[in-house]
Formats: structure tokens, sequence, C-alpha cells
């Protein structure tokens, strides 16, 4: 499954009048980074960048004055988004300001439904507690000393992290578990193995008498010591 965390960051907050001037995005498949990523900066056709957000991304009129605008960028942008999942942490603002830019090239909008909001996900997993990308870095302990500013490539690199412990962290990125992590689960040093009661109904056998009558017959041809005599309760 193909998924492509992302950001933006704008010149304000009214998506109607305000412009995106940065975009950032990294691809995800099956949930793991594939090192394939998106970034451009975007000069704002008409729109000076408001100097609440300056403070918070610290891009400059001066700084975008010779990058592309929007409709230069478009193909581009879609190409990477293609069909897949789009995750964003607050997403309906960035979509939403996504949306109106295509709607100024007379483009299709991207379709709510294929946006997965971690800021969403956060608030349900943790009701009351900080939700903030901030605030989730330092849940899980996500090492955010490169990031001065806000950035979009950085924060999309940063959020996909997030997203990935949202999910289920550890096992959802396929990593391997430790000696002492394996002992634990099998009940070796530092763990107890949890005892499962016994099944009150024993099920039923799912083979028929001739299935397993045909097993035996095949198994006998296999020569003297083949390995299904080995497993307990086998008796042919």
């Amino acid at each position: 499954m193909r998924e492509i965390v992302f950001d933006t960051e704008t010149t304000g907050l009214d998506f109607a009048e305000d412009r995106v001037i940065e975009i950032g995005g990294i691809e995800l498949w099956n949930h793991i980074p594939t090192g394939r990523e998106f970034h451009c900066f975007i000069r704002p056709q008409g729109r000076k960048v408001d100097p609440g957000a300056f403070d918070i991304h610290g891009i400059s009129d001066d700084f975008l004055k010779d990058k592309p605008v929007f409709a230069e960028v478009v193909d581009d942008v879609l190409a990477f988004f293609d069909d897949a999942r789009l995750i964003a942490h607050n997403g309906t603002f960035d979509m939403r300001f996504i949306n109106a830019e295509l709607a100024r090239l007379d483009r299709p909008p991207i379709p709510a439904d294929r946006l997965i909001d971690t800021l969403t996900m956060a608030r349900r997993k943790f009701p009351m507690a900080p939700a903030t990308l901030d605030a989730l870095c330092s849940r899980f302990s996500i090492d955010t000393s490169k990031r001065d500013k806000h950035g979009a490539l950085v924060d999309s690199e940063l959020l996909a992290q997030v997203y990935i412990e949202l999910i289920g962290g550890r096992q959802s990125a396929l990593r391997l578990v430790t000696e002492d992590e394996a002992r634990a689960n099998e009940g070796g040093e530092g763990g107890a193995r949890r005892a499962l009661p016994p099944r009150p109904v024993p099920l039923k056998p799912r083979l028929t008498a001739a299935e397993i009558e045909a097993h035996r017959a095949f198994v006998s041809g296999l020569g003297d010591a083949p390995l299904w005599r080995r497993v307990e309760g086998y008796d042919a």
C-alpha cells in the first residue's frame, strides 16, 4: 500500500485568500519509508507572507520571489500524490489550501476520503493529551534536533515516524525483537509464559477420514524416517 505523508506552509491561515508557499512529502510503502520524497517552494501570486506565519516557518517574501508559481509545479505535485493515501497532521487545513490552489487552476479537488488526519488519530488515542506534532514527537521519543522552525519536508519526516507509532509503532515498522524480548515472549529469563485456559469444547476435526487415510498412505511411501512421524500423536 502506497501512502504519502505530506505538509504545507502557507502565507497565512485563510485558505480562500492566502497561498501555499511550500509543499513537502515522503513516500511510504506498507508503512515503511522508501526514500522517495518531494519538496518545492512556491511563489504566492498577489499575496505577502503574514508576519505571524513568518514567525512560524521563517519563509520570507524575498526568499520566494524567484520561486515557481503553483501552476508550474501542480503537475509534479499531483504526480507525486498519484492515487496514494494521504497522511497529514491537521490535514483538513492542508487539504483546504491545496484544493483552493487547484480550484484557481480549474483542476478537480482531491477527495476528502483520501486523507488520514494524524491529529484526529492522536486525539482519539490520547484523549485530553497535547496532540501537536512537537508533543507527539516528545511522547514517542522522536528526535527533533534538526528542526529549528516549521518546514514542510522536515515536518513530513517527523510526522511519518509519528504516524507509524500511532498505528502500532515497532510492530508496524517490522522491527525485529531483541534476544531479551524473545526470551520474555517465550517465558524465559525475565518473562513468564501466559498459560492459556483449556478449550471447553474441543474443535471438530476439519479432515475427513478419507483424507486422513490418504495422507497416511502418502507418508508410508516416504521411507523409514519421515518427519511426519516425529509429530506428537502421529501414529502412521
